[in-house]
């Protein structure tokens, strides 16, 4: 098969894999980084031990999902010099400073006052903990956006010039401020926000369903259900700005979202087929709503990828017939109906969770709960998806508005020194070993929720020790 010999196929396939597994272990710590310190501040108001317990069970998890988070994004960082070292020289101007930052600043920040949470309850007051729960989620989030600044960057290239073949910084703030940063980076935090509440709902699902720890349970239902529905509702204001910034700055990409070879008011379908042989799309479909999306007018001809081919900053680096946009169309459509199931979800779990705490008896409701953290993950990795391979074949694509010439294409960024048979058994091994180390972290997950919070009484002992 020619896909086991193409070197940048399996170099992107390889990146592919150990990213989108490294993307599971991220969103959830980000996301549970809040659900951890909304506890902690709970029990800092009430001081009530079980509240400790929550705060206690919360750390645990959020500890074992951020040492394996770090784990394989090491992995991703070496990738670039190893799979990808004709990108990194294109790049490595612009790419040093963030990933720099976000190793120095954020990485070490969150280490710091994660080593308080797991070791310091009795050295510490109980107020320099509470902040120390805040200060773990704050250094995440900050982790979050020097990534995505870099990401942003490859999307949306700005502040630099190119030299000597290579991306040149000439403005610092100008590279951080690209056209994409703030709309990809709410989007994106803000979907790791929902992919923990869904986590913490789920575990609370599960003790409901055990008949077990009711009092946690409802208490933790209420917190995720709360951020749930915020977060959901805030994700339709920046889904459309993301919406947006794609439509002005990478129109090809909007083009591959909705199946568009032809330049007209482009729709919005509900599901769909791309034939890509006869650069054709069928299914159903609300006419001229992805126009009004982008630019609020109904009407408003969006250019189509056959037009786009032509186009002097486009022509002559991709065929229409040659691009993935079936792939493209139907992950930024799963992306959509799984947010449509999201915010449902979100909507029961507010309504049920207060007032008299009718969730408690609602069986159905519960194990709904318990398997939803599948939708938030389904969006991630579909709409991550529809992101990076919606720009192909660009690695950093030529945006509208970025200086031209500051480009690469995917072929030109891999390394020339790897072997398809190199690149297979990287890939196989990685394989491996990802899977033993998501099995390790499944068993202790399952382990530390069984368990539970910690018994009232033990709690108790625990912080008169520390008095």
């Amino acid at each position: 098969m020619d896909i086991l010999s193409d070197v940048a196929v399996l170099s992107r396939i390889q990146f592919a894999a150990t990213a989108a597994f490294h993307f599971f272990f991220v969103p959830l710590s980000i996301g549970l980084g809040l659900i951890l310190a909304i506890n902690e501040t709970r029990y800092y108001k009430t001081r009530d031990p079980k509240d400790a317990a929550a705060t206690k069970l919360w750390v645990k998890i959020f500890t074992a999902t951020f040492v394996v988070g770090v784990a394989t994004g090491i992995t991703m960082e070496f990738a670039f010099g190893a799979n990808w070292a004709n990108y990194s020289r294109f790049v490595g101007d612009i790419f040093g400073a963030p990933l720099a930052a976000e190793a120095l600043l954020s990485f070490f920040l969150e280490s710091v006052f994660l080593g308080v949470l797991v070791f310091g309850r009795k050295k510490v007051s109980p107020k320099f903990f509470m902040v120390s729960a805040w200060l773990v989620w704050f250094a995440s989030m900050l982790s979050a956006l020097w990534i995505l600044l870099a990401n942003s960057w490859m999307q949306t290239p700005a502040g630099a010039e190119l030299q000597g073949g290579r991306a040149v910084l000439v403005d610092f703030f100008a590279a951080a401020l690209n056209p994409s940063l703030f709309a990809r980076y709410t989007h994106t935090v803000n979907a790791v926000l929902i992919m923990g509440a869904f986590f913490a709902m789920s575990v609370a699902a599960w003790f409901f369903i055990k008949n077990r720890n009711e009092g946690f349970a409802l208490k933790t239902m209420r917190i995720g259900a709360t951020v749930a529905i915020v977060t959901s509702c805030l994700m339709l204001v920046f889904a459309h700005a993301s919406g947006v910034v794609v439509a002005n700055e990478q129109p090809t990409k909007m083009a591959m979202m909705e199946g568009a070879y032809e330049t007209e008011a482009s729709p919005l379908y509900l599901f769909g087929w791309v034939d890509e042989a006869n650069g054709t799309t069928s299914g159903l479909k609300i006419p001229g709503a992805t126009s009004f999306l982008a630019t609020g007018d109904w009407n408003a001809a969006l250019p189509g990828l056959n037009d786009l081919a032509q186009d002097p900053r486009y022509g002559g680096n991709f065929k229409p017939e040659e691009l993935p946009v079936n792939l493209v169309f139907q992950t930024y459509h799963i992306m959509l109906a799984m947010y449509l199931l999201i915010l449902l979800s979100a909507i029961l779990a507010i309504i049920f969770s207060f007032g008299k705490g009718k969730i408690k008896d609602m069986k159905w409701l519960q194990r709904l709960l318990f398997i939803a953290p599948v939708f938030p993950f389904l969006a991630i990795q579909t709409g991550w998806i529809t992101a990076e391979v919606g720009r192909q074949p660009w690695v950093v694509y030529p945006g509208t508005s970025s200086p031209a010439g500051v480009s690469q294409l995917t072929s030109d960024g891999i390394s020339m020194s790897l072997s398809s048979v190199e690149l297979l058994i990287t890939l196989l091994l990685f394989l491996v070993v990802y899977t033993f180390l998501f099995v390790a972290w499944a068993r202790m997950m399952s382990r530390f929720i069984k368990a539970g919070p910690l018994a009232e009484d033990e709690v108790v002992a625990e912080l008169k020790g520390g008095e």
